[in-house]
């Protein structure tokens, strides 16, 4: 796993066995006090999330999922969304990571 500053955010990526899909972390410009967790738009990733924790989680298109600070972390659902996240490359061939809703626009 590597850190680096991408858009001078702070990016992970699974450099070394290009297993995943790049996260990204940094605050919603949006909302006040809201902050993010970006994956690449161009995966099926936010759309598989959506489709198993809607209702949990709150999305922006399918490039992100939306946190307020003063709400308390959904632990669980976050971490398996990031660990999908970091095995996306191992797993994209797999149907619980495709999604219905499918869509590549930014």
């Amino acid at each position: 796993m590597e850190e680096k500053l991408t858009w001078g955010q702070p990016s992970y990526v699974t450099s070394e066995t290009k297993s995943g899909s790049s996260i990204r972390l940094g605050r919603e410009k949006k909302s006040e006090g809201d902050f993010a967790v970006y994956f690449k738009c161009r995966t099926t990733l936010v759309n598989s999330f959506r489709d198993r924790y809607e209702g949990v989680l709150r999305f922006e298109g399918n490039r992100a999922i939306l946190f307020n600070a003063e709400d308390e972390l959904p632990i669980r659902e976050l971490s398996d969304c990031i660990a999908k996240a970091l095995t996306y490359n191992l797993d994209k061939k797999s149907p619980r990571l495709r999604s219905s809703k499918e869509s590549h626009e930014c």
